[in-house]
C-alpha cells in the first residue's frame, strides 16, 4: 500500500476511466461518462483537491482522427464531467520514442507541473497497466480501477487497487482528512500536447 500522503491532485486517465473506452474516437456524441465519474469529480472539487487528465491519443499519430477532433471529444468530456484544472495529452505513437507518451513519465510530469505541484503529491488514475507504470516512473501515488480490458496481470502488478472511483475518493480524501485538509492554487483550464504546448480553452 502507497503511503498516504496529502495529495497535490489527482491526475485522471480518460478513456477507461473517466469515459467509456472507444477506440481512437473523434465523435464527441459517442463521449460517455463512466459510473460514478462525475460524482468522485465533483467529491475532488468539492475538497479543493485539483484534477486533471493525463491521456495518450495515439489516433492523431496515426491519422484515425485529427487535433481538432480530439478536441471536440475533449469539450464534451468538459460539459459532461466539468471542467478540469489541466490537460496532458500525448498524440505520439509507440514508435515515435517520446518521453510523454505512457508508460513514461512524461503527461504525470507536466500536468503536476502546470498544477505547481509535486509529482510526488499526485495521484494517477487509471485503468491499465501503463497508467500505473507512468506513476510509478514519475514518482507519483497510482490507484488502479479495474475494466473488463484491465489485464489479470496487470492487477497483480499495481501497487494499489481500487473497486471504482468512489472508492478512489474514499481513500485520496482520508489522506486529506488525515493532513487537515488542503491549501491548493487552482490553475485554471490548461492543456499540454506536443503539437502546441501549453494553451488555455
Amino acid at each position: 500500500m502507497f503511503e498516504p500522503r496529502r495529495p497535490g491532485a489527482v491526475l485522471f486517465d480518460r478513456d477507461g476511466s473517466l469515459i467509456k473506452d472507444v477506440p481512437y474516437n473523434g465523435d464527441p456524441a459517442r463521449v460517455e461518462p463512466m459510473p460514478g465519474a462525475m460524482e468522485a469529480l465533483m467529491r475532488l472539487r468539492r475538497a479543493d483537491v485539483p484534477v486533471a487528465v493525463v491521456t495518450n491519443q495515439s489516433g492523431v499519430a496515426k491519422g484515425l482522427l485529427t487535433p481538432d477532433e480530439m478536441d471536440q471529444v475533449n469539450a464534451r468530456v468538459e460539459e459532461l464531467l466539468g471542467p478540469f484544472d489541466a490537460w496532458a495529452i500525448c498524440v505520439h505513437d509507440d514508435s515515435d520514442g517520446c518521453t510523454c507518451r505512457k508508460p513514461a513519465p512524461g503527461l504525470v510530469i507536466r500536468a503536476a507541473a502546470v498544477l505547481d505541484v509535486s509529482p510526488r503529491d499526485c495521484v494517477v488514475v487509471g485503468d491499465i497497466g501503463r497508467d500505473m507504470e507512468a506513476a510509478r516512473a514519475a514518482g507519483a501515488r497510482g490507484i488502479l480501477v479495474p475494466t473488463g480490458q484491465t489485464r489479470a496481470e496487470e492487477i497483480q502488478q499495481a501497487a494499489e487497487v481500487a473497486e471504482d472511483l468512489s472508492d478512489v475518493v474514499d481513500r485520496v480524501l482520508s489522506a486529506v482528512a488525515e493532513a487537515g485538509g488542503v491549501a491548493s492554487g487552482r490553475a485554471g483550464s490548461a492543456v499540454w500536447s506536443p503539437l502546441v504546448g501549453w494553451s488555455r480553452w
